[in-house]
Order: structure tokens, then C-alpha cells, then sequence
């Protein structure tokens, strides 16, 4: 069974930065993906980014991309998610997922992943 458990969200004011944390269990070393997804009261869930384990190759959602990083340490079973030079409009709760055998058909899609965790609030204030 696939546990994700995300940590790291908060407050922060315009411009400011966050490091959002996903602990995992239960995914093969090599034939995951692990997605990072958000959404804002009122509205859809949508894509952030999403890391791929056998080449490490990545996905960002236009908005974020320059902004935003995500990293996966599989040794320590932990995929990452660095936001920087924050805006109000990525005030969201923030959720981890997971994709237990890969396939970039739709990487930033929510239908494309088995398991989620509980997510964590992200509020940027001016």
C-alpha cells in the first residue's frame, strides 16, 4: 500500500520562499512518479509538477516554472517541492501524489495518479 504524507506548508508573504515535504512509502525504486498538485478554494485541483524516478525527468506547470522545483530523494524516500518568489495566487492547499507505474502520458494530470496524501495549506499574504 502507497502512504504519502506531506509537511512544510505555512504562511509567507509576497516574494517569500517555502520547501513543501512528501515522506513516502510503498513505491518501487525506479518505475514511479510522484506529482505535486494544489487547489485553491473554488476551484479545480491542478498540476504544480511532477518528477519521474528513472531519468529524474520533470514536468512544471507554466505558471511555476523558474519558481518552483521539485526533487525526489529515493534513497530517503522523500520527493520535495522549493517554491520561491511567491504570489498570492499560489495560495492553495498543496497535496503530494503518487504514480505507481509511470507513464508520461498526462504527467500533470490528477486522473493520472493511485495514491495521495492529505495535503498542506500554503497561504501567501501582500
Amino acid at each position: 500500500e502507497v502512504h504519502l504524507e506531506e509537511s512544510g506548508g505555512g504562511s509567507v508573504q509576497v516574494g517569500g520562499s517555502l520547501k513543501l515535504s512528501c515522506a513516502y512509502s510503498g513505491l518501487s525504486f525506479k518505475d514511479h512518479a510522484i506529482g505535486w498538485f494544489r487547489q485553491a478554494p473554488g476551484k479545480e485541483r491542478e498540476g504544480v509538477a511532477c518528477i519521474e524516478s528513472r531519468r529524474d525527468e520533470t514536468w512544471y506547470q507554466d505558471a511555476v516554472k523558474g519558481r518552483f522545483t521539485i526533487s525526489n530523494d529515493r534513497a530517503n524516500f522523500v520527493a520535495h517541492l522549493e517554491m520561491k518568489n511567491l504570489t498570492p495566487e499560489d495560495t492553495a492547499t498543496y497535496y503530494c501524489a503518487a504514480d505507481k507505474l509511470f507513464i508520461a502520458t498526462a504527467p500533470l494530470s490528477p486522473s493520472s495518479y493511485d495514491a495521495w496524501g492529505q495535503g498542506t495549506q500554503v497561504t501567501v499574504s501582500s
